[in-house]
């Protein structure tokens, strides 16, 4: 199996509205760096030849170029003006994802990503074509519907994680669709075109942080590696 060109399209487009926080949740500190760093870092250790490409609003650009002030060698980075949706966020970072490529789509406030699972992911896109983490759900879940509420079975439903990663001739043509609510991710966008979802083991580290409680979990995770 050949190796590909690797290409991480970090959206970063979150606000601080449940943080309870004027500053948006990427660019919070997180154990003397911000959030976002520890992302892109992420990436950046995880192949040497990795390519990222972070999409996020362009009144965000100062704030990213502080982040990547932070790195001692700054990492082979793109900025990419973000659009209204993820949807259109993710579409204008892959206009530079290039041919022949495995394009990673992360979440920047997904800063524990480890090298693993992005290697992991990696491998299962070269087998199937696409691949994304996802991890078991642990508590009950009921389907309310109305008035009227139903248990059903937690071992048929997963957690969704990113980074969903997929083959650019998957993924590009996928993105040229007509946008639909539906498409919550890039998963629902490349089923639309009839490929068929692969799942992998997620992390339970790889928390995405959108409240306060999740720095502070971060923050300890992050203590104990």
């Amino acid at each position: 199996m050949k190796e590909r060109n690797k290409v991480a399209i970090i959206v970063a487009g979150g606000s601080g509205s449940r943080m309870q926080s004027a500053v948006p949740k990427q660019f919070l500190d997180l154990n003397g760096k911000p959030v976002l760093y520890h992302t892109i870092a992420a990436f950046a250790g995880a192949y040497p030849d990795m390519r990222i490409v972070l999409v996020l609003p362009e009144a965000h650009f100062e704030s990213a170029e502080k982040v990547l002030s932070y790195f001692a060698q700054r990492p082979d980075i793109t900025l990419v003006k973000g659009g209204d949706t993820r949807f259109h966020s993710v579409k204008n970072g892959l206009q530079q994802a290039g041919s022949d490529a495995v394009v990673f789509v992360h979440d920047g406030v997904r800063p524990l990503i480890s090298t693993a699972l992005i290697r992991s992911c990696y491998e299962a896109a070269l087998q199937y074509g696409g691949a994304i983490p996802v991890i078991d759900m642990k508590d009950s879940i009921r389907v309310v519907e109305g008035d009227v509420n139903r248990a059903v079975d937690r071992e048929k439903y997963k957690i969704i994680q990113t980074p969903q990663t997929f083959l650019s001739e998957v993924l590009l043509p996928a993105f040229e669709l007509p946008y639909d609510p539906l498409f919550t991710d890039e998963a629902t966008v490349a089923e639309r075109l009839g490929h068929r979802v692969h799942l992998v083991p997620g992390e339970e580290a790889n928390i995405k942080i959108t409240k306060p409680l999740d720095l502070v979990i971060a923050a300890a995770l992050l203590n104990e590696r």
